[in-house]
């Protein structure tokens, strides 16, 4: 999560926080075990985030019987269109073997891990670290305030979980079943986009445990097909990275492998070849003079060159370049090349291609 993300929207209107799925499953998790323990759910139930924030959260469903209790939230994700948004989740608790501790385990419309490189291993379900902690940290303070030992198995579960995750990255990143349990502060921050770069991040964690040695970062579907077509990799070698060029490349110096190609459309390209990172409409232009002057210096002139000049869109200076038979989708793949790997270093190779409406590749750096 971004402290700096941008907090108003376009007309300057404050934007609403909200709550992780690991928040709400810790809030669950705590009114279900009180209910375990007493009989009495707790509504409104608050928790304490890592941050020290105490939220409170309206339960939406619960139930009591022999041996168990379990209790809903529904998500509330704020002003941030997130897939989750509105899902109930649920948290079932009952008695745990004797000196276990705390167990976890995936209810329907949670995910299960299969592939290694999460932080989770094979087998586990597919509740982060985090959410496991804050879990937990609710099970042994209610335990010792009734003077029982901390052992009880929690079941966690999406309402509509498994349809949701195949608009997520989870199928790629062998997390069967349903979805993931998020969240590092308990706080989801409007248009941060916290949870797609940390998809970006776990994918390559995933492309690297399996000995994968080359990634591709698209930036959409058409152009992440005209990859597959030219590169025919494994399937978790492909990374939705988006707009988001910043979160693949920062995340690569460190995490390296040994080749990267970036595929993106010709205008997202031309952003990257600028410097630009966040290839979002809304945070980064694409600057026509700096086109017009790569046409200039592939030798364009006369009336091509000032069409080009007065040119409204990218794309349309790609047209005059293709007319002309310029190759700039060349000339800016190796641009944003050089821009990427300053960004990456040493440790691994990049390459650029760069792909038309139609899914055809009209720019390589080689």
């Amino acid at each position: 999560m971004d402290d700096d993300a941008p907090e108003h929207g376009p007309d300057g209107t404050p934007l609403r926080r909200g709550w992780t799925t690991g928040a709400c499953a810790t809030a669950a998790t705590r009114s279900a075990l009180n209910a375990l323990l007493t009989g009495q759910f707790e509504d409104p139930v608050t928790i304490t985030l890592p941050g020290g924030q105490t939220p409170a959260f309206a339960l939406a469903h619960e139930a009591h019987g022999p041996g168990y209790a379990e209790a809903g939230i529904i998500k509330d994700a704020g002003d941030d269109p997130d897939v989750t948004h509105g899902a109930l989740v649920i948290a079932r608790v009952v008695h745990g073997a004797a000196g276990k501790g705390v167990s976890f385990h995936a209810g329907a419309g949670v995910g299960t891990v299969t592939k290694p490189g999460l932080p989770l291993k094979v087998g586990e379900p597919a509740i982060n670290p985090v959410p496991r902690k804050m879990m937990t940290g609710v099970v042994e303070q209610l335990a010792a305030a009734h003077g029982v030992a901390p052992d009880f198995a929690i079941t966690i579960s999406v309402r509509n979980g498994a349809r949701l995750a195949e608009k997520t990255w989870n199928p790629r990143l062998g997390i069967v079943g349903g979805l993931s349990i998020l969240g590092t502060t308990g706080i989801v921050i409007p248009y941060s986009c916290s949870a797609w770069i940390h998809s970006i991040h776990r994918g390559i964690d995933v492309a690297r445990a399996m000995g994968i040695t080359h990634v591709v970062g698209s930036t959409g579907d058409t152009s992440e097909k005209a990859a597959m077509a030219r590169l025919g990799l494994p399937i978790e070698a492909y990374l939705d990275m988006g707009d988001f060029a910043g979160g693949l490349l920062k995340y690569l110096r460190t995490h390296p492998v040994e080749r990267v190609t970036i595929a993106g459309g010709f205008a997202k390209i031309t952003k990257l070849a600028q410097g630009a990172l966040d290839l979002h409409s809304g945070r980064s232009i694409v600057d026509l003079h700096f086109l017009a002057d790569m046409l200039q210096e592939l030798g364009l002139g006369g009336h091509n060159m000032e069409q080009a000049r007065s040119a409204n869109t990218a794309n349309e200076v790609l047209s005059i370049a293709a007319e002309a038979g310029l190759a700039l989708g060349d000339r800016v793949a190796r641009q944003a090349c050089e821009q990427a790997q300053a960004i990456v270093g040493q440790a691994s190779r990049v390459d650029v291609l760069v792909v038309d409406r139609g899914g055809s590749i009209v720019g390589e750096s080689g």
